[in-house]
């Protein structure tokens, strides 16, 4: 067979311009939020997967938390359940939640570990029950609306995850606390991957979206933020809407210790090691 030698120096460009980031990465954790777009096929799932996976092999701790919206939804729907929103937030009354631990900690987790397995990672599956990983109470909205058993988090106890990663294991978690009496409520799952990172001391939260990144009024992605700019653009109008919890997800991670958030196009195959490895990177960075 013939070498392509364009092809290969292509490759061997991409793989030094790597080793930098991966030197720099090498023992830390990073979480990541996936959930979406990103689960929208098996092409997407197999990509991201080999992302997980090859970030562990080069030394890094990656710590996998996942949504399930649109598989809830569906599975709601099936039953003949109306889905309710209210502020952007999942109405979860007593039967939502029994869908919710049955599609997030069952089915959804288990798809998701079984993709990093598949790909030679030792993945392992938990909610935020595991472990008492996540204690949480009952969200209370300022309109004074109840939501039913959505929480916030009170507490994170991260040894578990400790435990997993110093056994060379990834964790994959569902985003289900539980609160004083033992009952479960429903966690947002971007809410709950910035709350991880900043526990964890990750050095990197990274947000799967459905967009580009943050873009400016022109429609450029905007990208090297500092917590002031971003803080002026909420200000002037230019985030607002559905990314706003995003975003202020992002600023109360770095706020807390983690030194960058990353808000990127979930849609786009290896959109985490574009992220992680190349110079130029892809979506929206957020810094201290």
């Amino acid at each position: 067979m013939t070498l392509d030698l364009t092809n290969a120096q292509s490759i061997a460009h991409v793989l030094t311009e790597a080793l930098p980031y991966i030197r720099r990465f090498h023992g830390k954790t990073l979480v990541v939020k996936y959930g979406g777009n990103a689960m929208a096929d098996d092409t997407m799932i197999h990509a991201f997967a080999r992302d997980i996976v090859l970030m562990k092999a080069v030394g890094m701790n990656p710590v996998v938390v996942h949504g399930g919206g649109p598989q809830i939804g569906a599975h709601l729907e099936k039953l003949g359940k109306t889905s309710t929103f209210i502020e952007g937030l999942r109405v979860t009354d007593g039967e939502t939640m029994d869908v919710v631990e049955m599609m997030l900690g069952g089915l959804v987790n288990k798809a998701v570990v079984a993709a990093i397995n598949r790909q030679g990672g030792r993945a392992v599956g938990l909610t935020g029950k595991d472990g008492g990983m996540i204690r949480a109470r009952k969200l209370a909205l300022a309109s004074g609306k109840d939501i039913g058993q959505v929480g916030e988090i009170d507490q994170i106890d991260p040894r578990v995850i400790e435990n997993l990663e110093t056994g060379g294991f990834i964790p994959v978690i569902a985003p289900i606390g539980f609160g004083e009496h033992g009952e479960a409520y429903n966690i947002n799952a971007d809410t709950a991957a910035g709350k991880l990172a900043s526990v964890l001391k990750a050095e990197k939260l990274i947000l799967l979206t459905n967009i580009t990144g943050l873009l400016d009024k022109q429609g450029k992605v905007l990208t090297g933020l500092t917590v002031d700019q971003v803080k002026a653009l909420i200000a002037d109008g230019t985030i607002y809407g559905g990314m706003l919890p995003k975003i202020e997800c992002a600023l109360d991670a770095v706020n807390t210790g983690v030194r960058t958030a990353h808000i990127i196009d979930g849609r786009v195959e290896h959109s985490v090691l574009l992220e992680l490895f190349t110079d130029k990177g892809i979506g929206t960075l957020i810094k201290a």
